[in-house]
């Protein structure tokens, strides 16, 4: 969007009582934008191929790799408890069984009583 005439004569004034009232903050400005410039025809001449991931960046997929490690291990030892208990419950609640006693052949003990 254009700016009228007025607008860009108010700029103007503005950016002249600035330059009059605070060299220091011009210069600081100059100084920022030509970083900005710089950095600016950088990044077009040349792509970023190699870029290493920041710190920050590297040290949040850690914790997120760990958290997620450990709420793995957390469900794994809940549901093993769960089924152990459950399969004590299973067991509590059958009836017991019974050993049976010494089989006796009745074939053969008949015969050695006669």
């Amino acid at each position: 969007m254009a700016w009228s005439q007025d607008e860009e004569r108010m700029l103007a004034q503005i950016e002249q009582h600035l330059v009059d009232d605070d060299p220091r903050l011009v210069a600081r400005l100059e100084s920022f934008n030509e970083r900005v410039r710089r950095s600016e025809a950088k990044s077009k001449a040349e792509p970023r191929v190699g870029r290493r991931p920041r710190r920050s960046t590297v040290i949040i997929l850690i914790s997120w790799l760990l958290i997620a490690t450990l709420v793995a291990t957390l469900l794994i030892m809940v549901l093993r408890h769960e089924a152990a208990a459950a399969m004590a419950l299973a067991a509590a609640a059958e009836p017991p069984r019974t050993v049976p006693g010494p089989v006796v052949d009745y074939v053969h003990a008949s015969r050695s009583v006669r």
